[in-house]
């Protein structure tokens, strides 16, 4: 009997799973795998959604979970998270033994599944590598790249990225991303949310109709400007208002500076009075294309509006230099954080029609490709510059 591969996925925020979603599905369903999830981070936390619910009720089993988050949101509480996370992974890949792990993107947690897998010898796959941002991401994803054996990329330009790295070309594939996959299936059962979307998660705010136009509004701590962040929320939620439009906002990611955000989102609720916000933690990745599917444009700084809403053809504020630098389709308009010029790129974009659907993130394929990937790779460790 041939011994089953056994995958050890990492996952530490929302986005990591919508992200993977359906290539852990694709995964599970792999006679030749054992699939096992680690689950930690801000995915535990009901502050910001709980989405570790979400995962299990998708069907997959969460084999361990990790406690990591330090409250703070702030440069020391982030990196003590690090160091927490890097303790346990360590422990729990000696009691599990995987015969590889896999991590996904460039948030900061990655770094510690990076490290742990490094010193543990264990073969690391990297989902997602090679692309170029703005802030810490920047730095966390390419070191992932160096510590990484395997590198899943969604464009061939962050192939060509990676290989000149000094990665080894068999070792670099290009997949495309399987959050466009999801995008894809989402879409084809149901385009868009309906009025049952508000019985479905707790909101602060206002009700509205969802058959009516809306914005989503998500907003995250640009790490190298976190002194910043409190200014930058301050003036994109004073742009949106004089917009006089339906919008629903959501909660920041937990890095450095997220308290700035979320500051600037009380103050504003508290301050306003506006029943034209609903504000959210969190929605399943399913009901979050739809929500995306059905609006006039997103604003802020998420990679959502790069590569989901590449696909789905949406109207894309971008907002500062989080996703500086990435490749992007022509759906997306690059602004800077003043309340006048978001406010200027917004009313031009609520006015476009959708955009041609761009396949620059794949076709709706990827998850297919990474579980044949991993499912044929030999594994291993040992590697060397190419130059």
């Amino acid at each position: 009997m041939i011994k089953k591969k056994n995958i050890c996925v990492v996952l530490t925020a929302r986005p990591s799973y919508s992200r993977i979603k359906t290539a852990l599905e694709k995964l599970k369903q792999n006679s030749k795998i054992k699939l096992s999830i680690i689950v930690s981070g801000s995915l535990l936390l009901s502050k910001y959604g709980n989405a570790a619910k979400v995962i299990e009720n998708d069907g997959f089993e969460i084999t361990d979970k990790i406690y990591s988050i330090m409250e703070g949101e702030n440069l020391v509480s982030t990196t003590k998270t690090t160091a927490i996370q890097l303790m346990e992974l360590v422990t729990l890949f000696e009691k599990n033994k995987p015969d590889c792990v896999v991590t996904v993107a460039d948030r900061f947690e990655t770094l510690s599944t990076a490290v742990a897998s490094a010193y543990m010898n264990i073969p690391l796959i990297h989902i997602q590598g090679g692309e170029v941002t703005g802030s810490i991401d920047e730095k966390v994803r390419h070191a992932v790249t160096k510590l990484s054996d395997l590198h899943l990329v969604c464009t061939s330009e962050a192939r060509n990225r990676v290989i000149k790295m000094g990665e080894h070309e068999n070792s670099v594939i290009v997949t495309g991303c399987p959050s466009i996959d999801l995008a894809k299936i989402a879409i084809k059962k149901k385009p868009n949310i309906d009025n049952k979307i508000w019985n479905s998660y707790n909101f602060v705010g206002k009700k509205f109709d969802v058959t009516s136009d809306y914005l989503v509004l998500m907003q995250h701590p640009v790490t190298t400007h976190y002194k910043m962040n409190h200014l930058y929320m301050t003036n994109l939620l004073s742009a949106v208002k004089s917009l006089d439009i339906n919008t629903f906002c959501f909660w920041p990611n937990p890095d450095a500076g997220s308290d700035g955000i979320s500051n600037a989102v009380r103050t504003f609720r508290e301050k306003q009075k506006s029943n034209k916000f609903a504000f959210f933690k969190n929605f399943e990745p399913d009901d979050f294309i739809r929500l995306l599917n059905g609006s006039k444009c997103l604003v802020g700084n998420s990679s959502a509006g790069i590569r989901e809403c590449s696909f789905l053809g949406l109207p894309v504020v971008n907002i500062g230099e989080r996703q500086q630098h990435r490749q992007r389709a022509s759906n997306v308009l690059d602004c800077s954080n003043k309340a006048t010029e978001i406010l200027t790129s917004l009313k031009k974009q609520i006015n476009e029609k959708k955009f041609k659907r761009s396949e620059i993130y794949g076709k709706g394929f990827a998850s297919e490709k990474i579980n044949k990937a991993i499912e044929n790779w030999n594994l291993k460790i040992k590697k060397s510059i190419t130059y």
